[in-house]
């Protein structure tokens, strides 16, 4: 077997080892290294935004929009819950993209009282765009790894995750 390559966090590891001998370093082992990519992910998400003239908060917002299917609407409300921000962030945020003209405000049918905010023609064309971008970024990403590899560290980061999102 040729000898394991190693990488920053394992010299920051083996370094810590060496001084902190009593203590387990595992869990850096794993989360350093998500840290890390975590930041090589940023980069390359906001590098696919950028070319679709999209911040990142625009596209947590156009993004659900689209995700919800046609005719490509959904309420504040359900807005927020997609998002994770608070009633007045999102109300700032759909007023800045009714300016841009990535989506309107309609009058719900349903309740005389509330709101849909729907994806323009112009928002949809963006955020395809800009998911193309984001896919294709991440496969170059993940392009050392195999499709079995790839499976079996999604499956492993499900597990981890299913814990946070409960």
């Amino acid at each position: 077997m040729p000898p394991r390559e190693n990488d920053e966090v394992d010299r920051i590891v083996d370094a810590w080892s060496a001084q902190r001998p009593d203590l387990d370093f595992s869990p850096l082992q794993v989360l350093s290294r998500v840290d890390r990519l975590s930041r090589h992910l940023d980069r390359a998400r906001r590098a696919a935004f950028q070319r679709s003239d999209l911040e990142l908060w625009e596209w947590d917002v156009l993004s659900a929009l689209r995700r919800a299917g046609e005719p490509y609407q959904l309420s504040p409300k359900q807005l927020l819950q997609q998002t994770l921000v608070s009633s007045g962030t999102m109300t700032n945020r759909i007023d800045r993209l009714v300016g841009r003209r990535l989506v309107r405000r309609e009058a719900d049918p349903g309740d005389r009282r509330g709101v849909l905010v729907t994806l323009t023609d112009d928002g949809r064309v963006r955020v395809d765009a800009a998911i193309t971008r984001l896919v294709d970024a991440e496969a170059v990403l993940l392009s050392s790894l195999s499709r079995s590899d790839r499976e079996r560290l999604a499956a492993l980061l499900r597990k981890l995750s299913l814990g946070f999102d409960a």
